[in-house]
């Protein structure tokens, strides 16, 4: 805050705010008592990109599908199957998902989404999600790790959208955590839709490799950065169904792409989610 004097309440309001820093510096709203232990977590989803398991639509035998479940891809840039020539590569061990624009001018780049629209795949209603990423430099780039509701797309009840980060190319001095509920039919206008933006220093992101983590009980959500808490809210009570991860370089959101640079890469080292196992704890954490 830029207020030259202060209030004693304030003042120490930003003091805890600063005990849950991380190295980035200190954070809106943190959760100063929602400290991240997994030690009373198992590993449930562990996706270290050492190779790659992409289905177009439907998941099959494949870890991830190349579309959202639910036909609804987004932003300026289409999101295309894998291929030789694909979105897709990994190098030592890292996803790099690329926008680029085609022999046409047109820009295609990729999603990742651990469930299809028969509702196949992973989900975990209740756990700690995070991706560890390098984010791509310049105006127009639309990275985002974010979960959704796994279900099939005929379940026409209301769907949680968690994004854990969406960033904005022209804008490298903070991201967006977001909460949606969306509701169909009749009850639309019962969505809400509930953003928060994350400062960080300016470049930060795109200089080198953190971790954007989100903690999900039955009481509250708790969002991370490199395991720092940064925001968070009370659980919806239309949190009722699993939740599955999805990672995607898009391009856009309303901002102009006309300077953003061809190619633009996102890295991806691993995706990982976490099962609550209290039980497990001695075994896992000996000492703690």
């Amino acid at each position: 805050m830029k207020a030259p004097i202060l209030p004693p309440a304030l003042r120490a309001a930003l003091v805890l705010s600063a005990l849950a820093a991380g190295p980035l510096g200190p954070f809106p709203a943190a959760a100063t008592d929602e400290a991240l232990d997994l030690c009373a977590y198992k590993p449930a989803f562990m996706e270290e990109f050492d190779s790659l398991s992409v289905a177009p639509r439907v998941l099959n035998a494949a870890r991830w599908i190349s579309h959202t479940p639910w036909n609804g891809d987004f932003g300026d840039a289409r999101f295309v199957d894998d291929a030789p020539a694909g979105p897709f590569s990994i190098k030592d061990g890292i996803l790099h998902i690329t926008a680029r624009r085609d022999e046409a001018g047109k820009w295609r780049s990729g999603l990742l989404a651990a469930s299809d629209g028969t509702g196949a795949g992973f989900g975990l209603r209740y756990g700690y999600f995070e991706a560890r990423m390098r984010l791509p430099p310049g105006p127009g780039t639309w990275p985002a790790f974010w979960l959704g509701t796994k279900r099939p797309n005929t379940d026409k009840t209301p769907s949680i959208e968690i994004d854990v980060i969406e960033y904005y190319g022209h804008s490298d001095a903070a991201y967006s955590a977001a909460l949606h509920v969306w509701y169909k039919g009749e009850d639309k206008k019962r969505t809400t839709n509930t953003v928060q933006k994350i400062p960080v220093p300016a470049g930060s992101l795109l200089d080198d490799f953190h971790t954007y983590g989100v903690r999900v009980t039955p009481e509250t959500i708790t969002y991370y950065l490199d395991r720092k808490p940064v925001w968070r809210r009370p659980t919806p009570p239309e949190l009722d169904k699993p939740l599955f991860p999805l990672v995607n370089l898009a391009l856009g959101s309303g901002f102009p792409i006309d300077r953003t640079p061809n190619p633009s890469v996102l890295l991806v080292d691993y995706v990982h989610v976490y099962a609550p196992d209290p039980e497990g704890r001695a075994a896992r954490c000996p000492g703690h």
